[in-house]
């Protein structure tokens, strides 16, 4: 599919998703790590009721670290992985009391470095609240990426790379919003809303379908 097409993909997705934003709640950059972190696998919407319990008593590092592995596990356990992602915040904890004096790097080299934090969660918190061009690749990000040929790739890293070469710099944020929640509301993983879809007359997908 050429670029001309893949353009205009992208404008129709910016006209009806403009001003989109994350689903999680968060108030700070450390409560938007731990959110990510524990979205791997599970719903904003669950992690946003975990959150609920879970900020109001421990929300920064030496919050965290006082409340313990084994009560943030029994907060935490909705979530799924429990146990794994626990041990993560713990350990991303006490590195940024050690390192960074509480604070979260805003290196994305530096973020990568953290217990339980991969390219996607890197990414959000760079683009989201730091305010840097970022593309996260998440589970919509990825299918419809390749369902729209916009960037075709087997891993979430090629599909990061071609999107990078299609989108604007300074849209890259944004664009991510527009994939996430053309993803959850109309292009979904089963039964995708073709006939309600505004990009019906020029998606490569919306044939087959």
């Amino acid at each position: 599919m050429n670029d001309e097409i893949k353009l205009e993909e992208l404008k129709i997705l910016e006209e009806t998703y403009r001003g989109a934003v994350p689903e999680l709640k968060f108030n700070s950059v450390f409560e938007l790590l731990v959110a990510v972190i524990l979205s791997a696998q599970c719903t904003d919407k669950r992690v946003n009721q975990v959150t609920q319990v879970l900020f109001p008593i421990a929300n920064t590092p030496e919050k965290i670290l006082q409340l313990g592995q084994s009560e943030l596990e029994k907060i935490i356990k909705p979530c799924g992985f429990f146990k794994t992602k626990s041990k993560h915040i713990i350990e991303t904890s006490k590195i940024l009391l050690e390192n960074y004096g509480g604070e979260v790097p805003e290196s994305f080299d530096e973020l990568i470095k953290l217990p339980g934090v991969g390219r996607k969660t890197a990414n959000v918190v760079t683009g989201v609240a730091f305010k840097n061009p970022a593309i996260a690749v998440d589970t919509h990000v990825f299918r419809l990426s390749n369902r729209m040929k916009l960037a075709e790739g087997k891993t979430p890293l090629e599909v990061e790379t071609g999107l990078q070469k299609i989108i604007p710099r300074e849209k890259w944020s944004d664009a991510h919003h527009w994939l996430i929640w053309h993803g959850r509301k109309i292009c979904k993983a089963r039964n995708p809303k073709c006939s309600d879809c505004p990009l019906k007359k020029i998606c490569p997908a919306s044939e087959k379908t």
